[in-house]
């Protein structure tokens, strides 16, 4: 269909309209000078040099308008399909944009659904880290010849089963802040059972963190976790054990 569409505007271009309207009158002109100079009965009884030179003579004109015309429709032609080519490689930069932003959909789509992959086994984990960071707490405020009564404890583990995971967090940060440095550090590894439980808190946060950063590339959610109550916690039990207090740091040994 192509073909034939620049064969039609081929033939309407003015150029060939002007080189067929030559072309007839040239030959007209021709068979007139045959006809009152010469004379058809003498012209076909030349020999054949003097037709062929005649004849060739007659049509060069003729063939340089032609080439003439030919060259300006090959120009022509050449720019209709520079034209084409400028309109096709127009369309393959627009495809090659939208496969671009489909890509780039696909990818934040991927990336949404690992997020949400992730804050679900963060819900999880900070369940998990809900009843641990309690047994550390009873084992300072409780069961080690704590101050903490048994409707305190039972109020806890209730706010714990009812959805609210950071209760004790929350009770460990008002008692750090509370403490003297030595106080606090006894806290969370004053015994074997509480140094257990502290590097159970450390290693699994250090776990979540690490399952965070493979999907957050601009650290929102990392931030937002470190700033909860258990990142709290995480942090605080992290930099006693990298800097403990004077007289404390044998977070190895200790009583039960």
């Amino acid at each position: 269909m192509a073909s034939a569409a620049t064969i039609a505007r081929s033939n309407r271009d003015w150029r060939v309209w002007f080189g067929l309207a030559s072309t007839v009158f040239w030959l007209w002109l021709g068979m007139l000078y045959i006809a009152t100079v010469v004379g058809f009965r003498d012209f076909v009884s030349q020999p054949a040099e003097s037709l062929g030179g005649f004849l060739e003579g007659a049509f060069a004109p003729l063939a340089f308008l032609w080439l003439v015309i030919g060259f300006f429709l090959q120009q022509r032609e050449l720019r209709n399909n520079n034209e084409a080519i400028q309109a096709q490689y127009e369309q393959m930069r627009r495809q090659a944009e939208s496969a671009e932003v489909q890509a780039r959909a696909i990818r934040d789509n991927a990336l949404h659904q690992q997020q949400e992959t992730t804050l679900m086994v963060a819900d999880r984990v900070y369940r998990q880290l809900g009843a641990v960071v309690g047994l550390l707490w009873m084992s300072s405020q409780y069961t080690d010849g704590g101050q903490a009564t048994e409707e305190q404890v039972g109020d806890l583990w209730s706010r714990l089963g009812a959805g609210d995971p950071e209760a004790f967090a929350r009770q460990f940060m008002s008692l750090y802040y509370r403490s003297e440095p030595a106080q606090a550090w006894d806290l969370f590894f004053a015994t074997e059972v509480r140094t257990r439980h502290s590097s159970t808190i450390l290693e699994t946060f250090e776990r979540l963190l690490g399952r965070i950063r493979e999907c957050d590339p601009d650290g929102l959610i990392e931030e937002a976790v470190l700033g909860s109550g258990h990142g709290t916690v995480f942090q605080l039990i992290r930099d006693l054990k990298a800097n403990p207090p004077p007289g404390r740091g044998d977070t190895r040994a200790g009583r039960e």
